[in-house]
């Protein structure tokens, strides 16, 4: 197994200064503009192929709970696997990174927020960090692209957000749960409306909610509207409360699932943890009652047709491994001849939804001439803007002024930068124009 070291990443090149000098650092070099979030929400107004196939994993596995660096190795591990056996796609369960916080279903708060909140944290990662480069630099490496579930730690808060990643290792969306489920409120923020998004990764466009999102009616509808071909649908294991609350067991989430590709006529890929004896022992210890509410397995990784047929055989529920499919994209036209819920299926007369796509903050800093100093609707837009404000401090500085972390395309080198990491690229569409 090829596994992705700090030491990857970490590497250095020697700085020629006269390579580096700071003219090239410009916006014009850079191809730097600020993305429209259009691109990724209002795709009916743009052409979309419904030809051709793509092969695609899904991920049924335990991660190292409450370690991110380790949950990353196994990771690496899988898109190597997937790429290896002819993946150009691979979708991990809901907050795969650093796990899910089961210990919140089968304990008091008190109890959970001593033994396992500051780990947590601690293990989650900040949007385009160095740990997450990794997966950068492993979709680069391997040519796959995916849609990652993971803890987002923004400050001292957290959210249950999935990262797209496309094929050359660039972020080129991130969403978060819109509204966390009941006792995920204790440790998890909301998302708000710049979370419902696709992509569209050349393949294929697509889109991805969390677990209960998928009981969400209106979610799901704004889903639909923006012609999803290829639904992610990121899911922990199935656990506590059962049988007593039907809602919370695998037939009845299994179902919601196939349900979301019947309505959407969508592919839909679930991706979902397994609870292994590790995790049992961490989060139930000798508690016989705790360990009741986290049994073994509850695994039920599934990929369904636009018309809601099974196309993999599933693993046995205990069982850690990846679900492969090839998808016809020409099925869902197939499949939306009878039914388009946000197309010929629809009635906006009568029926229709509202949604603010607004990106609301707590604080907004208004600059003297009356813009904001961060303008976009986009987490992802507003990272590759504070991206630029970087640069900018450079752009009239000497070379021997430019650090090392401020990325240039004279600086590239083979899989990673000059400063070690895989690139962020902050165009996504440049390359395509190239």
């Amino acid at each position: 197994m090829f596994v992705h070291t700090l030491s990857d990443l970490t590497r250095r090149t020697p700085v020629v200064t006269d390579r580096f000098s700071a003219p090239q650092i410009t916006r014009r070099n850079f191809g730097i503009t600020t993305p429209n979030i259009k691109e990724h929400r209002m795709s009916s107004t743009r052409e979309l192929k419904y030809t051709g196939k793509v092969k695609v994993a899904t991920v049924q596995a335990e991660p190292v709970i409450l370690d991110a660096d380790a949950t990353i190795d196994k990771a690496i591990g899988y898109i190597e696997e997937a790429s290896k056996n002819g993946a150009e796609f691979i979708a991990f369960p809901e907050v795969w990174i650093p796990g899910y916080p089961y210990w919140a279903w089968i304990g008091d708060v008190k109890w959970a927020v001593s033994e396992f909140i500051p780990k947590y944290h601690e293990n989650s990662l900040t949007l385009g960090d160095d740990r997450m480069r990794r997966l950068q630099l492993a979709a680069r490496q391997h040519n796959i692209a995916m849609v990652v579930g993971y803890s987002e730690k923004d400050g001292a808060s957290r959210y249950l957000s999935q990262v797209f990643i496309d094929q050359n290792g660039d972020i080129v969306a991130n969403r978060r749960k819109l509204k966390p489920t009941h006792v995920e409120r204790t440790i998890y923020g909301e998302g708000n409306g710049t979370d419902f998004l696709t992509h569209d990764f050349g393949f294929g466009r697509v889109g991805g909610l969390n677990c209960w999102e998928h009981f969400q009616p209106l979610s799901k509808y704004m889903m639909y509207s923006l012609n999803e071909q290829i639904h992610v649908a990121s899911w922990p294991a199935m656990f506590a409360l059962t049988p007593d609350v039907h809602q919370l067991s695998v037939e009845a989430n299994d179902t919601v699932t196939r349900s979301y590709a019947i309505e959407g006529q969508t592919f839909v890929l679930a991706a979902t943890h397994v609870i292994g004896k590790a995790t049992q022992d961490l989060f139930a210890g000798d508690d016989e009652a705790k360990r009741a509410l986290l049994p073994l397995g509850q695994g039920w990784a599934r990929i369904y047709g636009p018309d809601g047929k099974s196309l993999a055989e599933p693993l046995a529920e205990n069982a850690e491994g990846l679900l492969y499919a090839e998808l016809d994209l020409e099925q869902i036209i197939v499949a939306k001849a009878a039914a388009d819920p946000a197309g010929h299926y629809s009635r906006p007369d009568v029926l229709s939804l509202k949604v603010d796509t607004r990106n609301h903050t707590p604080v907004q800093y208004v600059t003297e001439d009356g813009g904001s100093s961060l303008n976009s609707n986009s987490r992802v837009e507003n990272y590759r803007l504070r991206q630029l404000a970087d640069i900018e401090k450079y752009e009239n500085a000497d070379s021997a002024t430019v650090p090392l972390d401020v990325t240039t395309p004279e600086k590239q080198s083979g899989d990673v930068n000059a400063n070690g990491n895989a690139k962020v690229n902050t165009n996504p569409s440049a390359k395509a124009k190239a």
